[in-house]
């Protein structure tokens, strides 16, 4: 990297430090999110964040909470657009703070439900063919923004995209990747009895159809779920920036996310020590972390709530550049 590029990308972290370390010094607007059902699948619910000049104020979604101002007037100019993917059975609110704190660097940041792949419906996660229907429910999501959506004139045309686990996944797609399901998945080492692995051993793979999404300009691949060989790797040319957790969790591993580093040979990457596969999720509230001590617990020594500022501001400069 040159010279300058570099001083110019180091300046952007720090800004992005700044900002993050200072707390929110105007709110994030949020407003729910409702997609109706069309010829192109079923309904989709989720969020939206975006700048917004009121004092900050507080949103709780059962036990999620998070610094936001609900149906706050957006500020005027136009932004870029990020559009966010959880991993099997999250939610739309499983990156809040990250959503947060892109809404107080300039952007509109939106995030769905996958159907039936979500903390309230799993009715569809131990399927192949969920593998297919996320990208396409993400497409639809960018479609809706920069379509029907009232706020769509504050929108500048650029789209980034965040995912983590199997929305890792889910961008790598989008990016350009078709993926490769008879290799396995890491998910299904051992005598695993979910139905796509039972489906894999036995070579029953469906043909479906996988979406790239040209609109998608950079991408923040987080602990993605591999399903890629190298060569399909190869025709995603969008910059990426990718995280792996020192400790993996949930069917993705260092190794399997090395793979992936390694077909994506040009992303910035980084390696998060001592951080576990959950680590990427947004810092739990009290209720939170009595609800669900397996994805809320870290490992000893670890900081989430610490490391989340950091994780954020570099994830913010990266999106300024790459938009740029």
């Amino acid at each position: 990297m040159p010279a300058a590029a570099a001083f110019v990308n180091s300046l952007r972290l720090c800004l992005a430090l700044l900002l993050a370390s200072a707390g929110t010094a105007q709110a994030a607007g949020f407003q729910r999110l409702s997609l109706p059902m069309d010829m192109n699948g079923p309904a989709l619910q989720g969020g939206i964040w975006y700048p917004c000049a009121a004092p900050a104020g507080q949103v709780k979604i059962g036990r999620v909470e998070m610094a936001a101002t609900p149906d706050c007037p957006m500020t005027e100019g136009a932004r870029p657009l990020i559009v966010m993917s959880h991993g099997s059975a999250g939610s739309f609110l499983g990156h809040h703070d990250t959503a947060v704190a892109l809404a107080d660097a300039g952007f509109v940041v939106a995030a769905i439900n996958h159907v039936g792949d979500n903390a309230l419906d799993k009715s569809r996660q131990g399927y192949l063919s969920i593998f297919s229907t996320r990208p396409r429910e993400m497409r639809r999501l960018i479609d809706y923004l920069t379509g029907a959506w009232p706020g769509k004139a504050q929108l500048d045309g650029r789209v980034g995209f965040f995912g983590f686990s199997r929305g890792g996944y889910t961008g790598l797609v989008l990016a350009g990747a078709v993926p490769d399901f008879k290799q396995g998945l890491s998910l299904c080492a051992g005598d695993s009895g979910l139905p796509m692995c039972r489906d894999i051993r036995d070579g029953k793979i469906a043909a479906q159809p996988y979406v790239r999404d040209e609109r998608i300009r950079a991408a923040v691949i987080a602990d993605p779920l591999n399903a890629f060989t190298a060569d399909t790797l190869k025709a995603v040319s969008i910059p990426v920036q990718l995280w792996a957790s020192a400790l993996g969790g949930d069917g993705v591993t260092p190794a399997s996310v090395d793979a992936v580093r390694a077909g994506l040979p040009q992303a910035e990457f980084h390696r998060v020590d001592g951080a576990g596969h959950f680590a990427f999720l947004a810092p739990c509230s009290a209720g939170q972390a009595e609800a669900m001590p397996a994805i809320c617990a870290d490992a000893p020594g670890f900081d989430r709530a610490a490391w989340h500022r950091e994780f954020n501001a570099k994830v913010i400069a990266f999106f300024q550049s790459a938009l740029r």
